[in-house]
Order: structure tokens, then C-alpha cells, then sequence
């Protein structure tokens, strides 16, 4: 399974979460991943929607990497999505690109898990807030899988915790769907 790991993180080489996520997928011998930080690629936020429309295309599942900022994704991941899923190509009549791919999201969220529940300080659940997500992958025809989220990030992770959570990252990407 060719899987490709879209890392929408603004200054990825300042984040330690991401990175580190970033980094366990590519040391991963054993898969076949690409692995890509769409920030680096686009500093000037104008999207090559040919080379995305064919990494796509390349690819068994797509995973969408992010920080969680504001209840959704940063900027470029949502002008990505405007860009790069086109009408005729990834939706209506003559657009197949998704069906048979599957979509992950991998989301790193400030606060922890408890945060994120009816009676949290969000008031809903992570799996509610990812939902325009959810449904952008059925509108595709894609498979969405249940995301990866690494919770209480803005509290800090030991290194160990990070480390473990990584390599955990690395096979879950590569696990078959259930």
C-alpha cells in the first residue's frame, strides 16, 4: 500500500509534535510513504494542483497532518482542499480520483482528551469537530479511518510519551483498514 503523509504545519521545523510524527514515518523502513511538508513546498501559498492531483492519484491512502488550531485545520489545508479538489476530478459525474483511497487525519490538539467531551471545555468531541472532514472523504468517495490525535500537546509531552506516540504513528498509518 503506497501511503502519503501531508504535513500542513506552518513552521514545521519548530514543532516538536509534528515533526517528530513526521520523522517516525519517514525512519519506517518497512512501508511505502511519502512524506511531504506542504508549507515548505508552498511558502507563497500558491498550490501546484497537478502535482497534488497526481500524488493523490499515486497514493492508497492520503493522510492530512495537522495541528488543530481553531476547531479546524491551519490555512493551507483548507485552501488545499479548495484547490486540489476539483469538480470533474475529485467530485460529480466524471470525478473518481478518491474512490477506493482512503483518507486519515493525523491532528495534534492543545488540549487533552478530556477537554475535547460533552462536558469538556469544548463541548464536543473531537470526532464532532473532525466531522467536515468525515464528510469531505464520503463526498470523494474516499474511506475515512479514525484519526490519529495526540492530545495535550499545548501542555507538553515528556520524551518518552512523544517517542512511544510516534512509533505508534508509523504503524497505524500502515495498519490495514478495519
Amino acid at each position: 500500500m503506497k501511503t502519503t503523509v501531508l504535513v500542513f504545519h506552518p513552521n514545521l521545523e519548530t514543532s516538536r509534535v509534528n515533526k517528530e510524527l513526521a520523522q517516525a514515518v519517514l525512519n519506517d523502513p518497512n512501508h511505502d510513504v511519502t512524506v511531504r511538508d506542504e508549507y515548505a513546498t508552498y511558502p507563497d501559498g500558491r498550490i501546484d494542483v497537478a502535482a497534488e492531483q497526481r500524488l493523490v492519484e499515486d497514493s492508497d491512502r492520503i493522510v492530512l497532518q495537522f495541528p488543530f488550531y481553531w476547531y479546524s485545520s491551519p490555512s493551507l489545508l483548507k485552501l488545499w482542499e479548495d484547490k486540489v479538489l476539483e469538480y470533474g476530478w475529485a467530485y460529480g459525474s466524471t470525478g473518481h480520483a478518491f474512490e477506493g483511497k482512503e483518507i486519515m487525519l493525523a491532528v495534534s490538539a492543545g488540549s487533552g482528551e478530556a477537554d475535547y467531551q460533552h462536558d469538556g471545555s469544548h463541548h464536543a468531541t473531537m470526532e464532532e469537530l473532525l466531522k467536515p472532514f468525515a464528510t469531505m472523504a464520503d463526498y470523494v468517495g474516499a474511506r475515512y479511518l479514525p484519526p490519529f490525535v495526540v492530545y495535550g500537546v499545548g501542555a507538553g509531552i515528556d520524551d518518552d510519551t512523544l517517542a512511544a506516540t510516534a512509533r505508534r504513528y508509523a504503524q497505524v498509518i500502515n495498519e490495514p483498514a478495519k
